[in-house]
């Protein structure tokens, strides 16, 4: 049975890649085969002169299961801007029953798939729906990536008002240190554990890899 995890982030450029190609690069040295998805992205590189994501790329450098490049990132837009403007100037609509087609493509290949979203979970996809929208129709836990800077503590629970109020799962959450010299850091962090229901499943100093994280707990995800 494929098992997934949607990884949000409180906003865009918190770490949501970090924290998804330490899971699956984890995953794959246990023997289990793992795919990572980028279902939208905005902000694409040239290669050989196609448009690819960099997140999706790092994604599928962490990865051991081989597919379809659209299957990973189905929609992939050149100008870094919110990703339902991209489309609108692409003359494209992002429809969250591609992505999931392509999320069960994928599951016929993969025992897991960690799902990476853009920006954070109020994000917009087409007139509509946004990522929360798409975490439902994915049907996915989502663990929440929490940028550790001044600020992140309105962003961090605004977000998970947002998952509890969309009826969806958080299984926990992460803070990546993305400002080595934030104040009170710990301070922080505590006020989080303090007011976030879910757990707290590691911490990501700046510049380390994903040996801060609770490995036991984040396994036991998939395994409830």
């Amino acid at each position: 049975m494929t098992r997934g995890v949607f990884i949000a982030g409180t906003d865009t450029g918190v770490g949501k890649t970090r924290v998804a190609a330490a899971l699956l690069c984890a995953w794959a040295r246990s023997g289990l085969r793992v795919a990572g998805m980028k279902p939208v992205a905005a902000g694409a590189v040239l290669r050989g002169g196609v448009s690819r994501s960099e997140d999706a790329e790092a994604l599928v450098a962490a990865a051991n299961v081989e597919a379809p490049w659209e299957w990973v990132n189905p929609y992939c837009f050149a100008p870094p801007i919110a990703p339902h403007i991209a489309a609108e100037r692409a003359g494209v609509r992002i429809d969250p029953a591609v992505i999931r087609n392509a999320f069960d493509r994928l599951g016929e290949r993969a025992d897991r798939i960690v799902v990476e979203g853009a920006g954070g979970l109020l994000v917009p996809l087409n007139e509509r729906q946004d990522m929360a929208h798409l975490v439902r129709e994915l049907d996915l836990p989502v663990l929440l990536v929490v940028g550790m800077r001044l600020g992140c503590l309105n962003h961090a629970l605004l977000s998970v008002q947002a998952i509890m109020a969309r009826g969806l799962t958080l299984a926990g959450w992460i803070a990546n240190g993305i400002d080595p010299d934030m104040a009170e850091a710990e301070a922080n962090l505590e006020t989080l554990r303090q007011r976030v229901a879910a757990p707290c499943l590691g911490y990501l100093g700046h510049g380390a890899s994903g040996a801060g994280l609770d490995w036991p707990a984040l396994e036991a995800i998939f395994l409830s």
